[in-house]
């Protein structure tokens, strides 16, 4: 789906600004996201993308600038606003319990009840099983705490999750930043995945071969600016590492 077809971003920042003592950390950065497309975010460490993703997930406030989702103006003041707006964010650490299973990891926090008020761990089983066999049917280890997981596995539960309760907008941190061959090549298709169904994601990582491979668009930061945005079809891996290193946009430089 071209850009043009769909009329309405899921999220648009507008001249987003941020200072910790006096550093700008995000200095007037404008990017938007469509629905079912990727928009991946490189820069070195220190360029402003997770401090600007950060502000979109509700962990910090921008000192200005608007974010606007689904065509309206947004108040995200917490990650709990941010949710309220079908946001979700998977870090790194992705913030599961290592001693609870898939159900209960994919619950936490928001366990369903049965009648009689007791944890129904029979049907939070069964969403489970359903919500994997859409995302990731290979996946069956349900019954085993999550410790027990490879990479891959814990990252399909942290998507699950996002997904079961409703994100439109996803916010993956490095998702493959510690995951093998196999493990990566299994985040990819669950990306591919989202995508299809329609959801915006914003990907954050320091690969830009993978950027190339998953991505739609990728927005490019250095010292809290932003270089450029640009179709993947449109450049090359060299120009992208260009935009990283020397902050310049080689689309641009030429026209």
């Amino acid at each position: 789906m071209s850009n043009s077809e769909q009329k309405t971003p899921l999220v648009v920042l507008r001249n987003i600004s941020i200072s910790f003592g006096g550093i700008k950390a995000v200095d007037d950065v404008s990017l938007d996201l469509y629905p079912g497309e990727v928009v991946g975010l490189l820069g070195h460490n220190g360029a402003g993308k997770s401090t600007l993703i950060k502000i979109l997930s509700g962990a910090y406030e921008a000192d200005s600038g608007e974010i606007w989702i689904n065509g309206e103006k947004a108040e995200i003041n917490s990650p709990r606003d941010a949710r309220d707006y079908n946001i979700e964010t998977i870090y790194q650490t992705l913030a599961l319990a290592d001693n609870l299973d898939a159900a209960s990891n994919l619950f936490l926090g928001r366990e369903l009840v049965s009648r009689l008020g007791t944890v129904d761990d029979a049907r939070m089983e069964a969403e489970t099983r359903k919500i994997m066999a859409r995302l990731n049917p290979n996946f069956k280890k349900l019954k085993e705490p999550v410790s027990a997981l490879s990479g891959g596995q814990r990252q399909s539960v942290a998507i699950a999750r996002a997904v079961y309760f409703n994100a439109k907008i996803l916010i993956m941190d490095e998702p493959t930043a510690a995951l093998g061959v196999h493990e990566t090549a299994m985040v990819a298709d669950l990306i591919k995945e989202l995508k299809a169904q329609g959801l915006g994601i914003f990907l954050i990582s320091h690969d830009t071969r993978e950027m190339m491979e998953l991505c739609d668009r990728v927005s490019v930061m250095k010292n809290g600016q932003l270089v450029g945005t640009e179709r993947v079809e449109d450049v090359t891996e060299d120009d992208i590492l260009s935009m990283i290193i020397l902050g310049k946009n080689p689309k641009r430089e030429a026209a």
